[in-house]
């Protein structure tokens, strides 16, 4: 009973954009993230705030990047997502992909979020290149996603929740003993 549609029938894309830097209107005093690859190097994944933030005026037409949607790089780094916890917008760098709302009621947003990953690869897979990569959005709209029933989706989220929280501890713990490594070789140079 799992389905198998296209990415186009489960979320709407959006492109993401950069108003223009010589209107300072759109940039002073702003206070709405505008994401880049920046800031999910510097936050990972969930984002929350922007290094930088746009006005009211800097928003085109068809307003902000909803919360719990997410954005999918799809020109110059390839195939890195992340989850808006916020309502925002994205450079150009960015697909925003957001849960159509006939979809809403059967699809768990944390699912995707995971299942991205997956896209993530199939992104790097179809890259095109010309003066940059990109991908094929053509390809990008076909792919086809697979989702399961809401229980089914909820226990694979919480069984990858409680998996990724034990290999971040691992790393952590290892982080931590890296760094006392790097003291003791500091000491034993020093000395």
């Amino acid at each position: 009973e799992w389905e198998t549609p296209s990415i186009v029938e489960v979320f709407e894309l959006r492109n993401g954009y950069t108003p223009s830097k010589a209107i300072d209107a759109f940039w002073e005093g702003g206070t709405i993230p505008w994401f880049r690859m920046e800031d999910i190097r510097e936050n990972g994944g969930i984002l929350h705030d922007a290094i930088q933030h746009i006005t009211p005026l800097g928003v085109k037409g068809n307003g902000l990047f909803e919360k719990n949607s997410i954005i999918l790089s799809t020109t110059a780094t390839i195939g890195v997502h992340a989850m808006l916890i916020v309502d925002s917008l994205a450079n150009q760098r960015f697909t925003n992909l957001k849960i159509r709302k006939s979809l809403s009621n059967r699809l768990l947003r944390d699912y995707f979020f995971y299942y991205l990953f997956v896209i993530d690869d199939y992104c790097k897979a179809t890259t095109k290149t010309s003066t940059f990569p990109a991908v094929s959005m053509e390809l990008l709209k076909n792919c086809h996603v697979v989702f399961p029933l809401v229980q089914e989706q909820q226990a694979i989220v919480d069984y990858l929740d409680k998996k990724c929280s034990e290999i971040d501890n691992v790393i952590s713990a290892q982080q931590k003993h890296i760094a006392l490594l790097q003291e003791l070789k500091q000491s034993v140079i020093t000395h």
